[in-house]
């Protein structure tokens, strides 16, 4: 594998609770190893059927609002013909539809560009599966 790219897994536990963790630390950290001052892309994925990767605002409310929002999108309850796990996990299936389980960012100068109020984060409704893994690949 060449320095144009390169790849780490990086495993979280989120918990029983439906979550909205902040990885914009964990992206930085990796960038400053990965990137090594350079221009590029940095591609979160999250390889899970039931998780998805957001860009938003984390600490002023926007967490609890987007999983209230997902709550009025996609009910925990017996709707779902995708019925193993707990009563609704067919909506958390359904989570990556809404919530894609990537997202490819700008990297200039080794640093990730964001906007002033956006974070990086792993969006998890699923209480079943509290081990997950986020892949972030640097090509640049």
């Amino acid at each position: 594998m060449s320095d144009a790219f390169t790849t780490r897994v990086v495993n979280f536990t989120t918990g029983h609770e439906e979550t909205v963790l902040d990885l914009t630390h964990t992206c930085e950290t990796f960038l400053n190893d990965a990137a090594a001052g350079r221009d590029g892309l940095l591609n979160v994925f999250v390889p899970h059927a039931t998780a998805g990767v957001a860009l938003i605002e984390t600490g002023a409310g926007s967490d609890p609002d987007l999983l209230a929002a997902l709550h009025t999108l996609l009910p925990a309850d017996d709707r779902w013909q995708h019925r193993h796990g707990s009563p609704g996990h067919g909506r958390d299936h359904v989570l990556p539809a809404l919530v894609a389980p990537h997202a490819t960012l700008p990297v200039l100068a080794g640093r990730l560009e964001l906007g002033t109020w956006q974070s990086v984060c792993l969006v998890d409704t699923n209480g079943d599966n509290t081990d997950r893994q986020v892949r972030l690949s640097f090509l640049g």
